[in-house]
């Protein structure tokens, strides 16, 4: 994670470029180097979310740029962006080249807003980490809750939703941060903006694949073919072998998502298995792996509530615990794991 001056850093430096571009060289603006500096901490930059804003159908990137007050060459570059990212297409008009908003629903949330409440200036509020803060706002939450989260800084997460409280689109009761009026549509867009972004970086590698659980930034998917592209990581049955136990694979193969993660753990393994098939089976398997494998605990508990898996995580720690006293139909009685613990020659 960056630091809190460093973050800081970054994002006084992106803002002063996005909004005062006519300050430098445009062909900053253009270089993937400057592309990779803003994206490590915003998902659309502001002139996209101003193209998606403003567009009309046909609009061509001439008649963008005079809207806009930007060069061609500078929208040019953001319309490519967008189209990469399938939140717009273009189409040849001749020698001129029309932006047509594709009809992805997070694209008719946002243009709904801004339609809506042409008085705010969404383009300004929704950059740097704001996507991300309000994807996690699906309930009341306390700044601290968000930043946890989130995996922000919790001066990170106050000062944009200072920002939103502000505008009055967002408030606060009993230290818990809340939507005004019909303003949750705000967090529907960056959960619906997220899946899209996620199911086109799934659809880039694998022909046919299928999301199981996602988060703001990460994704766990099931895909009928490998996958060997960047930041995914195999998971679930295969995944096993590491750590010297091997089962019967599925048709399937499973990955995680995830730009962060440098391999999977055991504890996220775990999680993952049990997101893939919580039945009687796979629950067993995690059993062996933590019977065979030194899993830290508070580690275990932690990706237990990333994702979701709390109560099950718990059964399963209890059940070696107490050696299986615990009422649960999908664990097996203790004596039959014992059984098949031997058959991995995994002493308990």
């Amino acid at each position: 994670m960056l630091t809190n001056t460093i973050h800081e850093t970054i994002v006084l430096l992106v803002k002063t470029i996005e909004t005062t571009p006519y300050l430098l060289d445009v062909t900053l603006l253009e270089t993937s180097l400057y592309e990779s500096f803003v994206l490590c901490y915003t998902v659309l930059r502001r002139i996209e979310l101003e193209v998606l804003a403003t567009v009309d159908r046909g609009d061509t990137i001439s008649e963008l740029a005079t809207k806009l007050d930007h060069s061609k060459s500078y929208l040019s570059r953001a319309v490519a962006d967008l189209v990469e990212k399938g939140l717009v297409y273009t189409e040849r008009d001749g020698r001129r080249k029309r932006v047509v908003p594709s009809d992805a629903r997070a694209v008719e949330l946002y243009r709904d807003l801004v339609r809506q409440h042409s008085h705010i200036e969404f383009p300004e509020l929704l950059t740097g980490k704001a996507l991300e803060v309000l994807y996690y706002l699906d309930q009341p939450r306390t700044v601290s809750e968000i930043a946890d989260r989130s995996d922000n800084y919790r001066n990170t997460v106050n000062r944009v939703l200072k920002r939103f409280r502000d505008r009055g689109l967002v408030g606060t009761a009993d230290g818990h941060y809340e939507f005004n009026a019909d303003f949750d549509r705000l967090h529907e867009f960056a959960r619906e903006l997220a899946h899209h972004l996620h199911r086109q970086r799934l659809e880039a590698v694998a022909s046919k694949g299928t999301i199981l659980w996602e988060d703001y930034d990460e994704f766990l998917a099931q895909a009928e073919t490998e996958i060997d592209a960047e930041a995914f990581h195999e998971t679930g049955l295969p995944r096993f072998a590491a750590f010297d136990l091997q089962f019967l694979l599925t048709d399937h193969r499973y990955y995680v998502y995830s730009e962060e993660l440098a391999e999977v753990s055991p504890a996220e393994l775990c999680c993952h298995t049990l997101l893939i098939d919580d039945g009687s089976r796979h629950r067993s398997y995690c059993l062996l792996l933590l019977s065979h494998v030194d899993v830290d605990e508070e580690d275990l508990r932690a990706q237990a509530a990333k994702y979701g898996l709390e109560d099950v995580i718990d059964a399963l720690l209890q059940y070696l615990e107490t050696q299986g006293e615990v009422e649960d139909d999908r664990l097996l009685a203790w004596s039959e794991f014992q059984k098949l613990a031997g058959e991995y020659e995994i002493e308990r």
